[in-house]
């Protein structure tokens, strides 16, 4: 049995306001090859399918193209609701989505053993069994009492979702003693899920998903399945000192600082193959960096350097390539006030194929501007004057930048408002 584990696709992102719709149109190719060369049984996403509930149609038009094009690879899809995805939104078209060989899971069913099922092979055989369970949301499993204090929120909720775990592996190792009577044989089982683990190494473009009632869930407390594929946590990583449990990542770096001190990206795919006796074998399939991005810090004259050994703007155009322009983020150490700073980037980067789409200087001798307010406690602001007093923090220069923070902040806004409503109907 073959699975490609991913996740965190995040469709329909606006980074700095560029739109990754071609980077993502390039990765489902190379993924589509990939699941040829291989000759992968089943396609795990493993949640944030979408960046937004409310996701743009130019998003959902890759999403349902993708669906269609797997179709000809002969491939099982599986996919993970995520903290990012609308649990209405997935739902609605899932069941003419199983008619295309694909199992959608948007939120937590009724019971735990309904996330179970079975998938096969490639010669139609059973492959393997599935405890398919995505972002787990508190309201789906715990309820809170007058007088629980933080730490009695979170154990409440850690014990729930563990016990989410166990009951779906349970059922899985049920209905594996029925292949064990019939095929002589067990299957491989594989968990699934959407969380922050303990000890998860994480990135600016992870949003915290359990915020006042969990941290991060203890990985040990996991079911001994035979692989446990998680997403959420956007670089690759095991968990817990294991080979078996183990965040994919995101295919596209989501953030400037997913790249290494060499700007690579080093995203990837995960392809988990067990033979008859369910031994576990693990490759990393590297994800090509299809947009070009780097990270520039430093003081004016090292930034200034740097510039001037990327590619000119001419060269860069006789390119047939979709991704002839690197995105810059540049981060000036230099304390001194310079009101002129926006200026002189433009300067340096004026004939080269760039686009600074980050500018910031360090945090140096900046203090924090809400000492004033320090009498003042969160009931007595609104969300937006909290945001606000964060942000004036920022030593941001770029004025068009500061606005497109705002408009995605209110974005975010409306989104909890919308999952709120959802919540109450």
């Amino acid at each position: 049995m073959r699975i490609i584990h991913t996740s965190d696709w995040h469709l329909g992102q606006h980074f700095f306001g560029k739109s990754r719709g071609a980077e993502h149109q390039a990765f489902m190719q190379w993924l589509l090859a990939q699941i040829a060369e291989h000759q992968v049984d089943a396609l795990i996403v493993a949640g944030d399918i979408f960046d937004t509930g409310t996701p743009p149609s130019y998003a959902r038009a890759l999403y349902n193209q993708f669906i269609v094009q797997m179709q000809q690879a002969e491939c099982q899809l599986i996919i993970l609701g995520g903290n990012h995805d609308s649990v209405s939104m997935l739902g609605e078209s899932k069941e003419l989505l199983a008619c295309l060989n694909t199992k959608v899971i948007p939120g937590a069913y009724d019971t735990p053993e309904e996330h179970v099922f079975v998938v096969n092979n490639r010669q139609g055989e059973p492959g393997a069994l599935i405890c398919g369970l995505p972002f787990l949301r508190p309201r789906e499993l715990v309820k809170s009492n007058m007088g629980e204090s933080a730490k009695d929120k979170q154990l409440k909720l850690g014990n729930a979702i563990a016990d989410y775990y166990q009951a779906s592996y349970q059922q899985a190792q049920s209905l594996n003693q029925q292949y064990l009577d019939t095929l002589g044989r067990r299957l491989p089982i594989v968990a699934t899920g959407h969380l922050t683990t303990v000890g998860a190494s994480t990135s600016e473009s992870v949003r915290d998903i359990y915020i006042g009632s969990l941290d991060a869930f203890n990985a040990q407390l996991f079911p001994p399945a035979d692989y446990i594929a998680l997403g959420h946590i956007h670089r690759p990583q095991s968990i817990a000192k294991t080979d078996h449990i183990r965040y994919s990542g995101s295919p596209l770096p989501l953030s400037f600082d997913e790249l290494n001190k060499d700007n690579q990206a080093n995203k990837s795919v995960f392809l988990v193959e067990f033979d008859h006796q369910c031994q576990l074998s693990l490759t990393t399939l590297a994800v090509p960096m299809f947009q070009p991005m780097q990270y520039l810090t430093g003081n004016l004259a090292f930034i200034e350097q740097q510039i001037a050994g990327l590619a000119d703007i001419y060269t860069a155009t006789e390119s047939s390539s979709a991704f002839s322009q690197t995105w810059l983020s540049i981060e000036v150490t230099e304390q001194d006030f310079l009101s002129d700073l926006q200026n002189r980037i433009a300067a340096m980067t004026a004939n080269k194929a760039v686009e600074v789409l980050q500018l910031k200087r360090a945090r140096g001798r900046q203090q924090s501007t809400m000492t004033k307010h320090q009498n003042e406690t969160l009931d007595e602001l609104s969300v937006s004057e909290v945001f606000q007093r964060r942000l004036a923090q920022e030593q941001i220069d770029d004025e068009a930048f500061k606005v497109r923070i705002c408009q995605r902040f209110e974005q975010v806004v409306e989104e909890v408002k919308l999952e709120q409503q959802e919540a109450q109907s």
